[in-house]
């Protein structure tokens, strides 16, 4: 480290006696190597005769709800179908940084996928404001976007402002959730349990909302239709198959995710 250090003439770590982090040149260079190292690991898997076959190490990432509910019970055919993947999967609400070499592919719900990334739409995360009977019956039922104002919020600290698409075009709702959590689950039960007003993914509350749970409110409106569920991956020359194959079997089991269900 300290002879290329000397080499490029500037400091790529900062060093301390307890801990180590790049500095803003490192972190670019780190940026760019990355990739590279992904084309020589993809380059050698071609020569080598392995890049046909769906086999070896598989990481992937996806946010806690969705994962639990809609990535993980597609898990077990995949694996019966390609028994030499040696899949992990971590669920996280967290920002997972992918061009560290850590993980191989994440599902993201969004409507960017990030600077530098590949992203493969899967499936339309329709969402739609919904709040509790309970909630509704004590504060009342909002006319219009406007009366959101007066009325408790709920999300996630990266969620708002709320991006809505109704008769009016699309409208930016600024606000403040009334309580601050980094966990999509925790919304859901808040709202579940009358704390206020949330902008769900019918894929999260489509249940609630069909025995009565929660209830649907300013129909006219939902969130952005920008909004998408991805798979995404760094930049490759060519995605080993056993990520090919995955994203197509993720994107098979998604299908009609985005129905209603009548709702």
């Amino acid at each position: 480290l300290v002879r290329l250090e000397q080499r490029l003439g500037t400091r790529l770590v900062h060093r301390t006696t307890r801990r180590m982090a790049p500095t803003s040149a490192g972190q670019d260079l780190l940026g760019a190597l990355l990739p590279l190292r992904a084309a020589l690991r993809e380059a050698e898997d071609r020569i080598a005769g392995k890049q046909a076959e769906i086999g070896g190490p598989l990481r992937i990432t996806a946010p806690t709800s969705f994962g639990r509910m809609h990535v993980v019970p597609h898990l077990p055919a995949f694996l019966e179908r390609h028994p030499e993947v040696d899949l992990a999967i971590d669920l996280s609400d967290e920002f997972v940084d992918l061009m560290d070499g850590n993980y191989d592919l994440a599902i993201r719900i969004g409507a960017r996928i990030g600077g530098g990334l590949v992203g493969h739409r899967l499936a339309t995360s329709n969402r739609v404001l919904c709040a509790a009977p309970a909630y509704l019956d004590r504060f009342g039922l909002p006319a219009g976007i406007a009366d959101l104002t007066r009325h408790r919020l709920l999300a996630t600290e990266r969620q708002l402002p709320w991006h809505l698409d109704g008769p009016e075009g699309t409208v930016i709702h600024h606000g403040r959730s009334a309580v601050r959590t980094n966990s999509s689950e925790v919304v859901r039960e808040l709202a579940v349990g009358g704390c206020g007003i949330a902008l769900r993914s019918i894929w999260d509350v489509a249940d609630m909302l069909a025995s009565g749970a929660l209830r649907r409110i300013l129909p006219a409106w939902r969130g952005s239709r920008e909004v998408g569920i991805f798979a995404v991956h760094p930049p490759a020359p060519a995605l080993p198959a056993r990520v090919r194959a995955l994203m197509d079997h993720l994107q098979d089991g998604l299908r009609g995710l985005e129905v209603t269900r009548g709702i």
